[in-house]
């Protein structure tokens, strides 16, 4: 039977619904590519007023503090001597339940950093994994659609996730983590926390290192078997949340360890062919043996907010809120959620969202920005808001914080993101990472989740599986009382 085509809410049909316009095949995503666009800004205004993702959150404030002296990579000043704090605030959160989800439901968590720098505020909107489920962000709506509810029946689908992840072979290796004994973290102070992208470092000679940020927790790592997960969940719905709160109540104050991969623009290219592998590809790590954990500093929470939705309901986390030092990468999925999340909080906070206490800058500002719906300071007051301006006192451009030119080639086009990839070395090495013991959870909780799936797509996943490893197939395979499937050398379905 034929099929419709795909349009844009317009009725343009739509050629590619996989691959996001880029300047080259690890270029920037570009602003025209207005299909990607329209499908992220429908996405960030499907529901009101929670947050479309990350709804159940909790959050404190605290400190970082400097320990190692890493300004041979970057200038910004939050780094420029051992021993200086900044002010920090960090949100928790699962992503895909709503806001009356439980806090141990099998989810990564999201891990957000709030900086208050002395030039402006820091995001690092991260998560509990250092890797994600995709790489383009013109698959994030569909994504996050098939963890929510089925529009008919208004129930979690296993056959919507499984039949997407079945499709999408670059998801595997986020799925085998999800899956594992990680999937289910023992309250928020018992993680690490990643930034997951790759961003860049600058350093005071124009020099630009492409970096990776870890948050190695030093309460150590717990996690809840998935028989303890579904019974807390009806005990205390609220436990990671109570958790937090009353350990920091208590004077327990939870700590990370801060740390840097660190990787010279200069070698990604002969990495990358070394390796096969994308820098900026988010499916992916850098292996440790090659790009070591540089320590940093201590991120330390010791204070609770006073007021919930003022301070972790209202705060507003950007990937796009980077300081002088610190920038950006041609990460696809990055470049997108550079536009995506400040969308997001315009619809949902409000158009001042910024202004709020929990989002504002805690050092001087200046904006030509005026006006808009609850704008409760002095709007900018009689100055002028325009530049160039030849008025004495109005702000002006710094281009000393400009950073160094990133060469980028090749033709704009729709460039397929798994031309060439390898969705399967990374989660295979995480599997035979694992102990027998662990490797049985896994694939007793992926069993679990699959055992109503259609046949069609169960066929089709465990074909992934056994490429990444043929007894992590396998096992799955025996849990489910289905064949042994044969792996698979390109991507099924893809």
């Amino acid at each position: 039977m034929s099929r419709p085509i795909l349009t844009t809410a317009s009725g343009i049909p739509v050629a590619d619904n996989q691959n996001s316009l880029t300047a080259g095949p690890r270029g920037p995503v570009l602003l025209q590519d207005f299909h990607l666009l329209e499908k992220l800004q429908h996405f960030n205004r499907e529901r009101i007023p929670e947050r479309v993702v990350h709804a159940k959150g909790s959050a404190a404030f605290g400190t970082f503090t400097v320990t190692q002296d890493i300004t041979k990579y970057t200038r910004a000043k939050l780094f420029e001597r051992v021993g200086k704090q900044t002010p920090v605030f960090l949100r928790f959160s699962t992503v895909g339940g709503e806001k009356g989800s439980a806090d141990t439901e099998r989810d990564p968590r999201g891990f957000a950093v709030k900086f208050y720098t002395e030039e402006g505020n820091w995001d690092v909107a991260g998560n509990n994994t250092p890797v994600f489920f995709i790489k383009d962000p013109g698959k994030f709506p569909d994504f996050i659609h098939t963890q929510k509810r089925d529009p008919q029946t208004n129930l979690k689908s296993p056959a919507m996730m499984w039949d997407f992840w079945s499709l999408s072979p670059e998801s595997l290796h986020q799925v085998t983590i999800l899956f594992s004994d990680r999937g289910t973290p023992d309250g928020y102070r018992f993680m690490h926390g990643f930034g997951s992208h790759t961003f860049s470092f600058v350093n005071a000679g124009g020099e630009r290192f492409w970096v990776k940020f870890h948050f190695k927790s030093r309460q150590g790592i717990r996690n809840l078997s998935a028989a303890d997960a579904v019974r807390i969940a009806g005990e205390d719905p609220d436990y990671a949340q109570r958790d937090l709160f009353n350990a920091i109540v208590a004077g327990d104050f939870p700590q990370w360890r801060v740390c840097v991969q660190v990787m010279p623009e200069r070698e990604a290219e002969a990495w990358s062919r070394r390796t096969g592998w994308n820098p900026f590809d988010v499916t992916k790590v850098w292996p440790h043996k090659d790009y070591p954990l540089v320590e940093v500093g201590v991120l330390e929470l010791n204070r609770n907010p006073q007021n919930y939705f003022a301070e972790v309901e209202q705060a507003a986390f950007s990937p796009a809120n980077v300081v002088p030092g610190i920038g950006l990468s041609p990460d696809r999925m990055l470049q997108g959620r550079v536009f995506a999340y400040h969308d997001a909080h315009l619809y949902r906070v409000g158009t001042n969202y910024q202004h709020l206490p929990v989002n504002r800058p805690q050092c001087p500002y200046h904006t030509n920005q005026r006006d808009g719906a609850m704008r409760f300071d002095g709007n900018g007051g009689g100055s002028p808001h325009y530049e160039p301006s030849s008025i004495a006192g109005t702000p002006v451009a710094a281009p000393q914080y400009r950073e160094p030119p990133l060469a980028i080639s090749g033709d704009a086009d729709r460039y397929d993101h798994r031309d060439g990839d390898d969705p399967y070395t990374q989660a295979g090495d995480l599997f035979r990472l694992m102990s027998r013991d662990e490797q049985e959870r896994l694939t007793d909780n992926i069993a679990g989740a699959m055992r109503t799936v259609p046949s069609s797509i169960v066929e089709r996943q465990l074909r992934h599986f056994a490429a990444a490893d043929p007894r992590y197939g396998a096992a799955v395979a025996r849990k489910l009382g289905v064949a042994q499937p044969s792996a698979v050398t390109e991507a099924a379905g893809a």
